[in-house]
């Protein structure tokens, strides 16, 4: 039990078979999915240590994390997780090709996601998926199913075909913000499929390599959002990066206001600073934490970005970095407080 009172987890991952989805598809996707499954891209790189945590695969067998109960036993129990909010893996259909059938994949989910989880236990609020192939579709499904009073937030993959500030995206963006959602941007098929390479440099050999460099995705997508005028023409819109770092979050923030105040011409519907509109419409989830040498060294990047404000907890149950809520023992207890639950419960209005 964490002696930090109420928790607010923002990164679970439920997952499901590929069946489970069957029922809530109708054809063609039925058929095609009965017969031959989902069938995700992956980033396609090898872990030695696999990716999920061995302890979490149900005892009547399944995927890690396809066991509500287990979840209850194994997080919201002993953490003393109010709220756990349920992000799936269904983000990663961005990155196949077909975009009706990405489309089709993500409402079956959520469709899923509704009957079979969120009740189940009154900690469990849902991420709902939307594929980016085709932001007009996604945005038909955000309407469709944003209202839910359990769905409290949009999720999307950060493996894309484009910088996600760019226009093309936007439709998805004024949905969530139409439906009072935040989007949260998740990582986990970076260079499959018909995303772009997952670093800049390319394609890299291990999976060190390229779960190392994840953190340029998301440096690259803020930086489009941003500078393409996303929280200008969506003022009330919140984004919240999840499981992509947050160390870097420093000097990319000087580096953009530095060049922003010689470039200015270029972006001219910009009426702030860059770092104002990442400190006022963005969040970081705090897993996975980069640590130091010297704890200090952490809480002196912390304090850099304003983080008691920008930081939200996150797990990444049951994955195999998982976090508990014992991180970032050196904030003050009231700066973790935010941290682990007040910034969760207003973002997310629980």
């Amino acid at each position: 039990m964490t002696d930090l009172g109420k928790v607010i987890d923002v990164d679970v991952h439920n997952e499901q078979n590929d069946a489970d989805l069957v029922p809530y598809l109708s054809e063609p996707w039925r058929s095609r999915v009965a017969r031959s499954g989902v069938g995700y891209s992956y980033s396609g790189y090898y872990s030695p240590v696999g990716v999920m945590r061995r302890d979490a695969l149900p005892p009547g067998g399944g995927k890690a994390g396809s066991d509500p109960d287990l979840i209850i036993r194994q997080l919201i129990e002993p953490y003393n997780v109010e709220y756990a909010v349920l992000t799936g893996v269904v983000y990663n259909i961005s990155t196949t090709h077909d975009p009706d059938f990405a489309a089709a994949i993500c409402s079956a989910y959520n469709d899923y996601l509704i009957a079979e989880w969120l009740g189940k236990h009154p900690a469990f609020k849902g991420a709902m998926a939307v594929a980016t192939q085709d932001p007009q579709l996604a945005a038909r499904e955000i309407d469709r199913i944003g209202g839910h009073p359990d769905i409290v937030e949009v999720i999307i993959s950060s493996a894309a075909r484009a910088p996600l500030g760019q226009r093309q995206f936007h439709p998805i963006y004024e949905a969530a913000e139409r439906n009072g959602l935040p989007v949260a941007l998740h990582p986990g098929a970076e260079g499959a499929g018909s995303a772009t390479a997952p670093t800049a440099a390319g394609y890299p050999t291990w999976y060190i390599e390229w779960h190392t460099c994840l953190s340029q995705m998301f440096m690259a997508h803020l930086v489009s959002m941003v500078c393409e005028g996303v929280f200008e023409k969506f003022p009330r819109l919140k984004v919240v990066l999840v499981e992509g770092g947050m160390a870097w979050l420093p000097h990319l923030m000087w580096r953009l206001d530095k060049n922003y105040k010689a470039l200015r011409s270029q972006v001219p519907w910009l009426k702030k600073l860059p770092s104002q509109y990442i400190r006022e419409h963005c969040y970081l989830s705090t897993q996975p934490v980069e640590e130091p040498d010297n704890p200090q060294h952490l809480v002196d990047l912390l304090n850099m970005v304003d983080a008691e404000n920008m930081l939200l907890y996150s797990s990444d149950y049951p994955h195999w970095d998982f976090d508990p809520p014992t991180v970032l023992k050196r904030m003050s207890p009231e700066a973790r407080r935010k941290v682990m639950y007040e910034n969760a419960r207003q973002l997310y209005r629980l």
